[in-house]
């Protein structure tokens, strides 16, 4: 099996990309819906825990590549792209299934990133600059940044939309 690792910090396009992929009858799972799913049925949320505190925790009580090998329990197919994958003991569980493991980063400039976020006006938008950049370190200092550096392919997500989707295509063409 051809996993296809997507990361990428918050707002540079991801979701687009995973667009793009649905559309090409590629099978995908966003890591973030197994912690929102676990999030939902642990009954964190009447304890008063964020989204974020369970995935934490559960990090320390099961080891930081748990979100991962939860995806991995529902993996198929001859390609699978992962949404989500932040640091390298995650990249590594996947390696663990063999070698035929590709990093996909899109990468786009940080004011275009936060004007998206905002735009979007989803719950988790950033209320300002200060707490937009608050995310990123979080993210950071999760490993996100070592993934994307450790990257097969990137994508820049600089100009309109319609090449951004070229550009996907044209790369998970390449990685099929």
């Amino acid at each position: 099996m051809r996993i296809i690792l997507v990361a990428g910090m918050p707002g540079a396009g991801k979701e687009e990309l995973l667009n793009v992929a649905r559309s090409m009858g590629l099978p995908f799972l966003r890591m973030g819906d197994i912690v929102r799913e676990f999030h939902a049925s642990s009954g964190a949320e009447a304890a008063g825990l964020s989204v974020g505190q369970v995935a934490n925790r559960e990090r320390e009580v099961n080891g930081k590549d748990i979100w991962a090998r939860r995806a991995i329990e529902r993996m198929y197919g001859d390609v699978f792209l992962v949404d989500g994958c932040r640091s390298r003991d995650e990249v590594n569980s996947y390696l663990s299934l063999g070698d035929d493991v590709v990093i996909v980063s899109v990468h786009a400039p940080r004011m275009t990133r936060y004007r998206r976020l905002v735009e979007r006006g989803r719950d988790d938008a950033p209320a300002d600059i200060e707490e937009f950049d608050q995310r990123d370190e979080r993210e950071m200092g999760w490993g996100l940044a070592e993934v994307i550096a450790l990257s097969d392919v990137m994508i820049v997500n600089d100009t309109d939309l319609e090449t951004f989707r070229e550009n996907a295509r044209r790369a998970l063409e390449g990685l099929r």
